[in-house]
């Protein structure tokens, strides 16, 4: 049976504190490469990898400010995503840790009857789970 972890008891640090609001993050991990082709062959034979990145983007309610002030600054920083199923510690969590994290870009939106919602797209490293 599939664990189903649960945004409402999930959390994520940035430099060790807490982001609050979060909505949804999302990431990607990308990875350079580029086909080997034989002379005279249409198909490779081979394959090169080279730079690989993690590419995300975070939906914060409203405005989260430690992530204002990495952008504005462009200082990196070290961001931690503990996803839990439930409020109970022996309950299943998976943990993403992302390194040398920086802010790309940033961009807000606001709907008639809603609450402001600030998605910041970053990059980082790597990710390690946890």
């Amino acid at each position: 049976m599939p664990t189903v972890l649960s945004a409402n008891h999930s959390s994520l640090l940035v430099d060790g504190d807490a982001v609050e609001g979060v909505q949804s993050i999302a990431f990607r991990v990308v990875t350079e490469r580029e086909d080997i082709r034989a002379i005279g062959a249409n198909e490779r034979v081979d394959v090169s990898f080279g730079l690989r990145v993690v590419q995300g983007e975070l939906v914060v309610r409203s405005t989260a400010v430690v992530l204002d002030d990495k952008l504005a600054t462009r200082t990196s920083f070290n961001m931690v995503a503990a996803l839990k199923k439930g409020p109970d510690a022996e309950d299943p969590q998976r943990s993403f840790a992302f390194d040398d994290c920086y802010v790309e870009s940033k961009s807000l939106g606001m709907s008639a009857g809603g609450t402001a919602e600030t998605t910041y797209v970053f990059t980082a490293t790597r990710v390690r789970e946890e």
